[in-house]
């Protein structure tokens, strides 16, 4: 394991008495939210990667079952309105940071983690790292978890979960090999909202929507820092909630 990874990830990784800790507290919806059914514990040891449009597997999750991810923030335009249309409905699900914008937004940072959600890493400044060297791309990786970690370093029970996602899904088989050598699980998706394109969020949650029934199951990835997505998840959360979906949180497991 890096050397940087030991004070982020020591402890036992201790996310999951976070989560516990916060599952506890009140959330916004009551008996009506979609809420959280269950949580899965991650094991970087034999789960390496996941996503079905990157990796052979996938987490091993249930029909109407689905994991809830964002990347590319914290954004302090959008973020708020995420992390309240997720309290309102109980819904914990897991944040791919970019490191700069954690250095930017510290408070929102541990505002998302203090809320019960995972955090996890995006890189330093969200670069292709398949277009660098070998060498630059594990220091933007690291240069990227060292700003998370210190923007969370206020609050010891809060860590980085060893979950990464490449940017634009640019990975290399060296990368990939060096990440599970450090014990790191990477992320892809079984399905996304293609967020990043101009649409409406009435839009937006109907390609979800089709996405998802035509998958039955998986991880979705959202971005936290595009407008008509933080538009969109409330009516995405309810939608979920009418039409029989379940959330998963995924968290590291004990090491």
């Amino acid at each position: 394991m890096s050397p940087i990874f030991v004070p982020v990830f020591a402890a036992g990784l201790l996310a999951i008495a976070a989560t516990a800790a916060a599952a506890r507290e009140p959330c916004g919806g009551g008996a009506n939210a979609l809420g959280t059914a269950r949580v899965m514990a991650v094991d970087a040891g034999t789960t390496r990667r996941v996503g079905r449009k990157h990796f052979p597997a996938t987490l091993p999750l249930r029909p109407r079952e689905v994991v809830v991810t964002f990347d590319d923030g914290p954004w302090p335009a959008t973020t708020p309105r995420v992390l309240e249309a997720l309290r309102n409905e109980c819904v914990r699900a897991t944040f791919f940071l970019v490191g700069r914008r954690a250095e930017a937004a510290p408070a929102l940072v541990r505002r998302t983690a203090a809320a019960g959600h995972t955090i996890a890493t995006h890189t330093y400044s969200h670069p292709l790292l398949n277009r660098m060297s070998f060498a630059r791309a594990e220091a933007e990786i690291d240069r990227g978890i060292a700003a998370v970690g210190r923007a969370l370093r206020s609050d010891a029970e809060q860590r980085i979960a060893p979950f990464f996602r490449f940017p634009g899904f640019a990975a290399t088989p060296r990368l990939l090999d060096r990440l599970a050598q450090r014990g790191i699980v990477v992320f892809g998706a079984d399905l996304w909202a293609s967020d990043w394109l101009p649409m409406t969020p009435e839009q937006e949650l109907a390609l979800v929507m089709q996405r998802l029934q035509a998958a039955g199951r998986g991880i979705v990835l959202l971005h936290d820092t595009k407008t008509q997505t933080a538009a969109m998840l409330p009516a995405l959360l309810r939608t979920l909630k009418r039409d029989g979906y379940r959330i998963v949180h995924a968290v590291p497991s004990r090491q």
